[in-house]
């Protein structure tokens, strides 16, 4: 761990003490990590619940929550978008943005499940430009809620030979004749091992002769075509055999077993708890995901119920991804979102993570890379235009929120202490940050009005004085922390 960060190895039950009080904060925590945040109402329902419990439960919803709905268009082929002048770009980047935009919406409320869905398009990366499919990105989405907490291995079975991967990694024109060496390469290399690890160039090229025969033929199923496959002898991490695509999954879960289960909980380990990985958890982690056969939801109950995870110095430790920042402030805010899945897309997009699409293969770089001089800027602009929104389309509701978490509906400085508290994992590090944010807060009311009482949470222009006021905060370097 980095200097100043020094979590427990202990990955017993965490269970709540005087000494490691379950309180609001650990609620926070454990909602900001799983899922995008939560409302006041979550939070003081968590309190009243055991962890254990809690964790338990959200997995459990995670797991019985339904599958997107499919839109109008759900169950066209990439044939019907053919016209007389050939593909129709236009429609296809219609329907692709329209979806898209709906999935930031179900994303802000969705939980655990959603939130492993952002994971998963981030390891089982394909492009939107690399295939440029729609029906093919519905079965793609698909395959990534239903196998989120689900059996990895099967997981990595299904995603190989869904259309949309066949295509970014050129699969379907593989053929004996002449095997691609692409998806074998990221199989290895970004889906189960890790770059230069427990394979060679060699097993690659065995591997693209045995990937042969799968085509996609209308984006919706993929299909294999024995004039297409190569049935001579391959050989494998040692073992030879005429093998084929489900050979290779077979040999490559039992003989690099171990190294496919750290490799995955170390990319788990740092998506929900911290980019530095304590190697004697993700041990456990591994081991637990093996001695399953291979199922995530274990591996995820134990990682959140530990002691480690409700580790008080493992919280306000992640820089928050675009994603993070926006259905986080939403969610904890409370405000209304379901009109602007346009502008949150587009304003995670132009933070560096547009949805179904990463950067490359290897996927959204993340942690300090998600800040840069310019990004964390248009990171301020993001949220004061959120701020916006929300005063601007939704005029009583900021002043509604400030007045349901605040034990005080006039007295300024307890109102900015309380929003701080609740937006802010830590607080302020700087005791004259509070005051600052104070006389932000305070904005042009003459101050005779705060002296004397008559100012309170309930006059019209309390909504701009909070929007001022959050806007402020999100400049903050603490905000970019959750």
């Amino acid at each position: 761990m980095p200097t100043g960060i020094c979590l427990t190895d202990s990955t017993e039950p965490y269970v709540p003490s005087q000494a490691k009080p379950w309180d609001v904060s650990m609620a926070r925590h454990l909602y900001r990590r799983i899922a995008f945040g939560a409302g006041k109402a979550s939070i003081e329902a968590a309190v009243q619940m055991d962890p254990t419990t809690l964790v338990d439960q959200l997995i459990n919803e995670a797991i019985a929550r339904p599958l997107s709905p499919l839109p109008a268009w759900g169950e066209w082929t990439i044939f019907s978008y053919d016209n007389a002048n050939g593909r129709d770009f236009d429609l296809i980047y219609q329907h692709y943005f329209e979806w898209a935009y709906e999935r930031v919406i179900e994303m802000v409320g969705g939980g655990l499940r959603e939130k492993l869905m952002l994971f998963w398009s981030n390891h089982f990366v394909t492009e939107f430009e690399g295939h440029q499919t729609p029906p093919g990105l519905l079965q793609y989405h698909k395959l990534l809620q239903i196998h989120a907490l689900g059996n990895f291995k099967d997981f990595v079975h299904a995603i190989g030979i869904t259309p949309a991967m066949l295509i970014y990694l050129n699969g379907e024109y593989s053929t004996v004749q002449s095997p691609n060496e692409n998806y074998a390469r990221e199989l290895y290399e970004l889906f189960a091992l890790g770059q230069d690890n427990g394979y060679t160039q060699q097993d690659i090229v065995e591997t693209a002769r045995a990937l042969t025969g799968w085509y996609n033929e209308d984006t919706i199923v993929a299909k294999f075509d024995p004039i297409r496959f190569d049935f001579g002898d391959k050989t494998i991490f040692g073992q030879t055999g005429a093998w084929g695509y489900d050979d290779v999954i077979n040999i490559l879960f039992e003989q690099r077993g171990d190294l496919i289960a750290t490799y995955i909980c170390k990319k788990l380990y740092r998506f929900f708890v911290y980019d530095e990985v304590n190697d004697a958890v993700v041990a456990h982690m591994a081991a637990i995901f093996q001695q399953s056969g291979w199922e995530i939801a274990p591996v995820l109950r134990m990682l959140f119920k530990s002691e480690h995870f409700f580790d008080p110095e493992a919280i306000g430790i992640q820089i928050k991804s675009p994603f993070q920042m926006i259905c986080q402030q939403l969610n904890e805010i409370e405000v209304p979102y379901n009109n602007y899945g346009v502008d949150y897309f587009w304003g995670a997009t132009n933070l560096g993570q547009q949805l179904f699409s990463p950067t490359d293969v290897a996927g959204w770089p993340g942690h300090h890379k998600w800040i840069s001089t310019s990004r964390l800027s248009d990171r301020w602009k993001m949220m004061e235009y959120l701020h916006y929104l929300a005063a601007e389309y939704h005029p009583t509701h900021l002043r509604d929120w400030a007045s349901a978490i605040s034990p005080s509906q006039s007295d300024p400085d307890i109102i900015t202490q309380t929003i701080i508290d609740t937006l802010f994992s830590k607080g302020l590090e700087d005791p004259l940050a509070y005051d600052r944010a104070s006389i932000v807060f305070r904005s042009d009311i003459p101050s005779n009005y705060f002296d004397d009482g008559s100012w309170n949470l309930n006059w019209p222009q309390a909504t701009w004085q909070l929007f001022h006021l959050l806007s402020h905060l999100a400049r903050l370097p603490e905000f970019q922390l959750s």
